[in-house]
Parts: structure tokens; C-alpha cells; sequence
């Protein structure tokens, strides 16, 4: 394991994962909506396609998504392993539901400077709203890839419960300094 992609939808851990993947492995881990979301407003940075493009190449890397179509199969082209967070909607909701509360009673500061806002909560776009309405299709879409003999050499680890993923991330081998 030395270049994977941790999927699944909004809320499901992604980035609790691949963060502690990456320090148990030794591995870079890069944020792809920090990536993404490159200034304020959440614009979309000018240099997102070409910054995922110089990560892939690179032979180590831990990222905590496959990121909008524009760089999805890249990514998946170039990862060996594919941990895919599959948690039931109840579990991804609650999760998600709870980090937008914190989020937007906190004013937490995220990506470049962004913050959710209450304002937001009814726009189709916002993180609770997305993971509603696209579950069921972004399930299919990983699925699907999982699937397609484009990526057949891609090992895909498939994570049903956040007690499933904990196991699982117990069980890599920590990476020793030298």
C-alpha cells in the first residue's frame, strides 16, 4: 500500500481515515477539498486538476477522496488500494449532521479560510444535503468502479462499519522511522 484512496460519501470518515492511514504507514496524506477549495467563497482553486495530477504522480500518497470526475480516474488509475468507507446512511447521516452543527455553531475554520454558515444548510450543495441526496448514487458510482476492468489491478477494501474500518486500521503494519 503506498498509493490509496479512501472513498465513500460525505460524512463517512474519509478524512479521520486517510489522515491516520497515512501516520500509520508513513505515508503523505493530502486533503483533496483543502486541494479543491482554494479560496474564499469555496472557489475552486485554478491549479486543482494540476496539483491532483502532480500528487498522482508521485509513488506515495494517502488521499481522503477520488475528488469531482475532472480527476476521478486518474486517481483511481494511479492508487494501488482503495479503502472504501460503505457505512449504512443512518451511520453517514448522524456523522454528518453532527460535524455541520459543530461546524457552523463554531465558526470552524476549514479549507483556505471557508466556513459553513447556517445560511448554507438549505442550499443542495451543503454537506448534509449532498450525503442525502447522493448516497444511493455515489454507492453505485464506487461500486461500479470497483468493479471495471480499467481498474482491475486496484486492491478494494471494502469497510461496512466504522468498528469494521477501526479493526481494519489496527491491523496495518505501523511504519518505523529510520
Amino acid at each position: 500500500m503506498q498509493r490509496v484512496l479512501v472513498v465513500g460519501i460525505s460524512g463517512a470518515g474519509k478524512s479521520t481515515l486517510a489522515r491516520a492511514l497515512g501516520r500509520r504507514l508513513g505515508l503523505p496524506y493530502h486533503e483533496v477539498d483543502a486541494l479543491h477549495f482554494g479560496g474564499p467563497g469555496w472557489a475552486v482553486s485554478e491549479t486543482y486538476v494540476a496539483d491532483m495530477e502532480r500528487i498522482a504522480a508521485t509513488g506515495l500518497w494517502v488521499l481522503d477522496s477520488s475528488g469531482p470526475p475532472a480527476v476521478r480516474d486518474l486517481l483511481w488509475a494511479r492508487a494501488d488500494t482503495v479503502v472504501w468507507l460503505d457505512h449504512r446512511r443512518s451511520v453517514v447521516m448522524r456523522r454528518v449532521v453532527l460535524r455541520s452543527l459543530r461546524r457552523s455553531l463554531s465558526r470552524e475554520r476549514l479549507f483556505n479560510g471557508n466556513r459553513e454558515a447556517w445560511r448554507e444548510w438549505l442550499r443542495a450543495d451543503h454537506p448534509v444535503w449532498w450525503a442525502w441526496t447522493r448516497y444511493a448514487g455515489r454507492r453505485a458510482e464506487i461500486g461500479g468502479r470497483a468493479a471495471d476492468p480499467r481498474f482491475a489491478p486496484l486492491r478494494v477494501v471494502r469497510l461496512r462499519t466504522p468498528e469494521e474500518a477501526d479493526a481494519w486500521l489496527r491491523t496495518r503494519r505501523t511504519r518505523r522511522a529510520d
